[in-house]
């Protein structure tokens, strides 16, 4: 992290977080964050992800540019790629504020949004106007007051699949009432009925992924792989934000939403391995929580991804991180002889146990 990124993440950390999260998508947008330009990459570093060609496996997780307000530049962040959202069919304002809070002695943020967005047609049009580049991705979700919440998630991808490289069903966000229900094995295999439908309607195929959640049983991650495997999807994001409070410190510890950052590491990446020996490594998985060194990234394949997502780090080290995690997992891959296909799951066994 150079002097520049220190001085602008130590203003930022001034400010109300939410605040300081929507300054941030501004300065993006309008050019003032210096960014690499074009993401870290090598024969060892690219993947080829559910038909997507990734120049690294290092991800932006969705919730950073709700709004596709700053996509153009985030493809110029070092990503290997990106996925915006989540966006609802309309648009919706979320929770009362305030409702994002930094725990800085936990590495850890809280939030409680609730799918604030402006809406999937929206959101569409910005992802439509974006450059060619990277993959980019669209994170869809269910309005707060949808009578009929599954059939919102294909009205989404009607309306804005077409702007989009891939997508994912998002029934994992703590913050809007009873969509977790939505998981179980019967629900999740109506739900995914007809996204793929919807899909399958579109004048291209995309990779539909599906993001759970940490706190699962074992039981409920072997249902939610037969669905998957059953329903045909594309790959399973692990995973979203957690309820658990387990272990923290810092003054914000009981603010109720979804806890993401260091403390959902172990959580996270344990169903992670759990779900790709559920799956019997047959399905892409994208690990994601409590990522902030490209050892944490190791760590995520070994358990089984095939790529990984940050984004809560990104607020305690900046935009510099990306490319100094891809450049370090690239000459760890070096140095050791051995390939991210050769890591994937290799670990699997000790993390289930954890």
């Amino acid at each position: 992290m150079n002097l520049v990124e220190k001085l602008g993440l130590a203003a930022l950390h001034r400010l109300d977080p939410e605040r300081a999260h929507d300054l941030s998508i501004r300065a993006l947008s309008t050019g003032l964050v210096p960014l690499p330009g074009s993401p870290v990459t090598s024969d060892r570093l690219r993947v080829t992800l559910a038909g997507l060609d990734l120049p690294n496996p290092i991800g932006l997780a969705a919730g950073y540019d709700k709004n596709a307000k700053a996509v153009a530049a985030l493809m110029r962040a070092g990503f290997g790629f990106v996925e915006l959202g989540a966006a609802t069919p309309r648009p919706q304002p979320g929770n009362p504020k305030p409702r994002l809070f930094r725990l800085p002695e936990d590495r850890a943020i809280i939030n409680r949004f609730g799918f604030n967005n402006d809406g999937a047609q929206a959101i569409a049009s910005r992802m439509a106007a974006r450059p060619a580049g990277i993959p980019v991705g669209l994170n869809i979700g269910a309005n707060k007051d949808s009578a009929d919440r599954a059939a919102d998630f294909a009205a989404v991808v009607d309306v804005a699949g077409a702007s989009a490289d891939f997508l994912t069903v998002n029934v994992s966000s703590p913050n809007t009432e009873r969509l977790r229900d939505l998981q179980g094995a019967d629900a999740l295999a109506a739900l995914l009925r007809g996204v793929l439908e919807a899909r399958d309607r579109l004048p291209s195929r995309l990779p539909v992924f599906l993001k759970i959640a940490p706190d699962l049983s074992n039981g409920e991650i072997g249902d939610i792989a037969a669905v998957a495997l059953d329903r045909g999807v594309d790959g399973i994001i692990a995973t979203n934000t957690t309820l658990s409070r387990t272990g923290l410190a810092s003054a914000h510890s009981g603010q109720p939403g979804g806890l993401s950052g260091r403390p959902l590491f172990e959580r996270s990446t344990g169903v992670l391995a759990r779900l790709y020996r559920a799956t019997g490594g047959a399905l892409p998985i994208i690990g994601v929580g409590g990522i902030s060194s490209a050892d944490d990234a190791w760590e995520k394949i070994r358990a089984g991804a095939s790529a990984v997502q940050i984004y809560s780090a990104l607020i305690y080290h900046g935009f510099s991180l990306v490319t100094q995690m891809a450049t370090a997992l690239d000459t760890r891959l070096r140095d050791q002889g051995v390939t991210l296909e050769d890591l994937r799951g290799s670990g699997a066994a000790d993390w289930a146990q954890r």
